[in-house]
């Protein structure tokens, strides 16, 4: 499918700046001649995983056409997790980790994961996030941060790079300037982030700063308008974010890789093509292409669309050979570092060991510890953003009931309990007469429908535990169990918990 009107050269460094993704378990044909035609880099999603077997015949199909192939993986831990997708993860995300403030067991728990990505034969993961949380109501970001403190953050944002490059996988801080203080979730439109410059050296880059400081070697950047830098481009659109400041300012010499491009926050205005042109043209290295539409005829589409801007003139030649060299020098750095020998195997069981620190009670709950009878749980399902898979599996009820034989469970979702007063008799408060009662919340004070039946089953039933997976609200004096993620290791802290096994 190659575009007649251009030279093979010129679509070969094209092809180099995109990292697609693609649909399917094992490598379909047009990837593997997109490699052999220039192709630099490919990104894996939870479609693609299946196990880890399947995952290192899939790597290993893929670098058979190229040594140095960059495959990267959007793996976070706790709640946005694809290599683990179908189970949950077995470590707890950001937040849990910075509730826990060991940054020696942040730099643990993302070397356990760098090692089995490393097994797998991922080089490249788009972790972690080091966007300070400073906006409570931020619906993209939440408890994939660190926290809300840039001074922790950025002790945090430190150790994990070092922990996940020291088991052989390169480490990407993303998404650049900070993502933390907006109120729009820039997979559908674009955020605006309106702080001062000077507030936005204090608040947002010293995280970036430490992962710098760490020997990160790739950024992302983010899809949001950043009006005391650049008033009318979003960041990864724009020279004055991604060169005066980045690489100027802050003084990275690595690769800049793209947000997905196809996020709404810059395809509704400049369309998939014209953002991705813009972005390399801005200072961008390259294109990450991640949702379903990263086809054949995507990746054809964009490298025709980069071509395209260099015969016009609108993408200088040198600005392409700068992205190409970009592009191999990391290809290169990171194809070394996962050669290399990785630090000792550590604690196979360290993602559990973090989630039972990252744990907090409030209120009454410890003289309710451990359950005196197999509980009923309610758990009530929010919507969750696109950057957490629909399909990974969350909550208290499951590890509960492996524990404690007899436990019973309902999940209710929130467009069940649109009238008032709908709450008790939909999460089954009948089949909870006379036995405990556990409701789990996920992001309670973010979602005005999860507070209000919350208030509606602990007032009928004041001795209910709620666990809390989300992002704490206010102290109300609650019996609370805290878990700050909902990882399937911060399940299973919490029934340990409630149970009395650990």
């Amino acid at each position: 499918m190659m575009s007649s009107g251009h030279s093979k050269e010129l679509r070969r460094l094209a092809l180099s700046l995109l990292q697609p993704g693609f649909v399917g378990t094992t490598a379909p044909e047009w990837i593997l001649r997109e490699i052999r035609n220039g192709l630099a880099s490919v990104v894996l999603f939870s479609r693609n995983i299946v196990s880890t077997e399947q995952v290192a015949r899939l790597t290993a199909q893929l670098r058979a056409e190229n040594p140095e192939l960059i495959i990267a993986i959007d793996e976070e831990s706790g709640d946005v997790t694809r290599i683990e997708s179908a189970t949950g993860s077995t470590r707890p995300g950001n937040y849990a980790l910075g509730v826990a403030d060991d940054t020696e067991l942040t730099a643990s728990v993302a070397a356990d994961l760098g090692r089995q990505l490393r097994a797998v034969g991922v080089s490249l993961d788009y972790a972690p996030s080091v966007d300070v949380n400073s906006n409570p109501d931020n619906p993209i970001i939440g408890v994939r941060s660190f926290g809300a403190e840039p001074e922790a953050v950025s002790r945090h944002a430190g150790a994990w790079v070092r922990g996940l490059q020291s088991a052989g996988v390169a480490a990407c801080a993303k998404h650049f300037p900070g993502h933390g203080d907006v109120a729009v979730d820039s997979h559908h439109s674009l955020p605006c982030y309106t702080a001062s410059r000077e507030r936005i050296a204090v608040e947002a880059l010293p995280p970036f700063r430490a992962a710098l400081d760490a020997g990160v070697r790739a950024v992302m950047s983010g899809h949001l308008l950043v009006p005391a830098y650049d008033p009318d481009l979003p960041a990864t659109l724009s020279r004055r974010i991604l060169v005066d400041l980045l690489r100027h300012e802050l003084g990275f010499d690595g690769l800049i890789v793209t947000d997905a491009i196809e996020m709404g926050a810059v395809t509704e205005r400049y369309g998939i093509e014209g953002a991705t042109v813009r972005a390399v043209v801005a200072g961008a290295d390259a294109i990450c292409v991640g949702g379903e539409n990263a086809d054949e005829g995507t990746t054809t589409r964009l490298a025709d669309a980069l071509c395209d801007a260099v015969i016009g003139g609108e993408l200088s030649e040198d600005r392409l050979a700068d992205a190409v060299d970009r592009v191999g020098a990391f290809a290169r750095w990171s194809t070394e570092l996962r050669r290399g020998e990785p630090d000792a195997t550590g604690d196979e069981a360290i993602g559990l060991v973090a989630a039972r620190r990252a744990l907090r009670l409030t209120g009454s709950v410890r003289d309710a510890l451990p359950l005196s009878a197999a509980p009923h749980v309610a758990e009530l399902v929010p919507v969750t953003n696109l950057a957490v898979g629909n399909e990974t599996p969350w909550g208290v009820a499951l590890p509960l009931s492996e524990r404690l034989r007899g436990t019973t469970s309902v999940r209710v979702h929130g467009d069940a309990l649109r009238e008032p007063g709908t709450a008790v008799d939909a999460c089954g408060l009948e089949a909870a007469s006379g036995r405990p009662l556990v409701v789990v919340v996920r992001d309670s004070a973010r979602h005005l429908w999860m507070g209000k039946a919350l208030a509606e089953i602990t007032a009928v039933r004041p001795d209910a535990l709620v666990v809390e997976m989300g992002l704490p609200g206010p102290d109300t004096g609650a019996a609370r169990i805290c878990t700050h993620g909902a990882s399937a290791a911060s399940g299973i802290a919490a029934a340990e918990l409630l149970t009395g096994a650990h």
